[in-house]
């Protein structure tokens, strides 16, 4: 799927407005779902969330795996989307970061599952991380600097490695419920301040 094919067989001429928000509406209602049921949760469960019919969802989204990768492209939009908002609108450079990377934690959540439904199409798979990283690693860069720039963090960690050490962190954790994955990449975060 490519941008802005989640809905094959359209011409390209730009959806309303209204189709915009009522399909952000769908992926975060599917996305709510996923989060408290995993990614085979029953479509009926999502038009439910969405306050739609299945068939809305079904028209958008033909298949399964065609509204996980919805659903994922459409967080990690909201991920890039929300650094800059963040840095604008935090009082430290430090908060944007530790606040992005909650909502970093969230998409890392709700795409649990993602692989083993996209696992017969691994180009497909591999085309979404590329898109994943080209998306956020930059996002992520420009948090880091300006915490870098502000004097509030070390300067000595890649994006890549803070977004993978986050995600390895992640890995797992919806199977224990002993595991708090969101309190260790606080842990982690808190190890990014420079020392007194």
């Amino acid at each position: 799927m490519v941008d802005g094919d989640e809905g094959r067989g359209r011409t390209d001429r730009p959806r309303r407005a209204d189709a915009r928000r009522n399909q952000k509406a769908l992926l975060d209602a599917a996305a709510a779902v996923f989060v408290r049921s995993g990614v085979e949760a029953p479509v009926r469960d999502i038009a439910a969330e969405a306050g739609v019919g299945t068939a809305t969802i079904y028209r958008h989204f033909p298949t399964r795996a065609d509204l996980i990768v919805g659903v994922y492209r459409h967080q990690v939009e909201a991920c890039a989307e929300a650094g800059p908002e963040l840095l604008a609108s935090c009082p430290t450079p430090y908060t944007a970061l530790a606040r992005w990377i909650d909502l970093f934690v969230d998409f890392l959540v709700t795409k649990h599952g993602l692989a083993g439904v996209l696992q017969s199409d691994s180009a497909g798979f591999e085309t979404l991380h590329a898109y994943f990283l080209d998306r956020l690693v930059p996002v992520c860069g420009d948090l880091l600097d300006a915490a870098t720039d502000a004097g509030e963090i070390r300067a000595d960690l890649s994006p890549y490695e803070l977004m993978r050490a986050t995600g390895n962190l992640c890995i797992g954790a919806e199977h224990d419920p002993r595991y708090d994955a969101r309190r260790l990449v606080s842990i982690l975060v808190s190890g990014l301040r420079r020392p007194e």
